[in-house]
């Protein structure tokens, strides 16, 4: 059954992408070349509202058929977050909307699935302690700034074709895969659907798109994504809370060296730049495809990372975090995402190599 309500939500998505297109024109949801785009044409999008649909209508379709003891009223705090989210898209894709409201509106999507929804981190249990750390009135805030986190760092990686929708389908295969090692069929089942709604929408939205995402498609996915991670793994151990860390390190990372590259060059935390991972890897000089086909790469490491380190014993997680984290620097500095001056750690790799 899940299969199933996978390759519906897939052949939804394709048959609704085409409207979608033609009534983001008619709305004026479109996107025009500037200095920072990749494009060279005006294209419609708000297409992720065809993901959203595609997602929604299978979900309703499916649920009757699936083996679960919830009422379906438990569920709505995560749909109307989820509506919460795609409206706030959707007139950002329209109207562009300011910061301000973008993020109120992530906020509020937030609240819906962590005040009426009951989702929250409370706790977790301290490698090498017997103690556990209880975050007490900080819970709150903590599982809201995660999903607006996470939400932002989708939405920042949406930069190229194929790209947002293709990294979060990733960590969503991965999301399902270790849901269903844990017999989490709910967690899986929502997973599956929206990587079918995903796929179904990339035939569309791979290099060369016909259509863009929008907002409307990367604050969803960042929104489901962000909530699926917290139902999967939250109170658990210091080491299974970093596991969702891994299965988005390609987003997390490139938002991480934004805030870090706009610190070192003196820029507003807010302001945009053509510096984010996609940008380096063009200006090395791979085309447009091969630059998502890398990065598709690096997102399914992540995801087969965080499904070995949930396995590993705890001195085999820290060596395989250890070796993500010095991966991912030295990466950072023979690309260039902060800057070409940022190589702290090979200069002293340079330097210890000197006779």
């Amino acid at each position: 059954m899940l299969i199933g309500a996978l390759l519906v939500a897939f052949l939804l998505s394709i048959f609704l992408t085409p409207f979608v297109g033609k009534l983001a024109f008619k709305l004026g949801a479109t996107d025009k070349p500037n200095e920072r785009k990749v494009h060279s044409k005006i294209m419609p999008r708000m297409g992720g509202l065809a993901i959203f649909l595609s997602f929604f209508i299978t979900f309703l379709l499916s649920w009757p058929f699936l083996p679960f003891t919830d009422d379906f009223g438990d569920q709505l705090p995560l749909l109307v977050g989820a509506l919460v989210i795609i409206l706030i898209g959707m007139a950002d894709d329209i109207f562009e909307l300011r910061a301000a409201p973008k993020f109120l509106g992530q906020v509020l999507a937030a609240l819906i699935i962590v005040l009426w929804g009951g989702l929250e981190v409370e706790f977790i249990n301290l490698p090498f302690f017997t103690d556990t750390l209880e975050f007490g009135v900080f819970s709150i805030p903590i599982t809201i700034l995660w999903i607006v986190s996470i939400i932002n760092a989708i939405n920042l990686i949406d930069g190229l074709d194929g790209l947002a929708g293709g990294v979060s389908t990733i960590a969503l295969v991965t999301i399902a895969t270790m849901a269903l090692i844990k017999g989490d069929l709910f967690v899986a089942m929502v997973a599956l659907i929206v990587i079918g709604s995903t796929l179904g929408f990339l035939k569309y939205n791979f290099h060369p798109a016909k259509i863009f995402m929008g907002d409307t498609g990367a604050l969803f996915l960042g929104y489901i994504i962000a909530v699926l991670s917290l139902l999967g793994f939250k109170n658990v151990t210091m080491i299974s809370l970093i596991v969702p860390i891994i299965i988005l390190g390609v987003p997390i990372s490139d938002t991480f060296f934004a805030i870090i590259r706009r610190v070192v060059n003196k820029q507003p935390i807010s302001a945009a730049d053509k510096s984010h991972l996609h940008h380096c890897l063009i200006n090395l000089g791979f085309t447009h495809k091969q630059t998502v086909l890398l990065i598709y790469a690096l997102a399914a490491c992540f995801g087969l990372a965080a499904i070995i380190f949930s396995f590993a014993t705890m001195w085999g997680a820290l060596i395989l975090v250890t070796g993500l984290l010095l991966i991912i620097e030295i990466f950072v500095e023979k690309i260039g995402l902060v800057n070409s001056n940022y190589q702290p750690l090979l200069k002293m790799l340079n330097f210890k190599n000197k006779p």
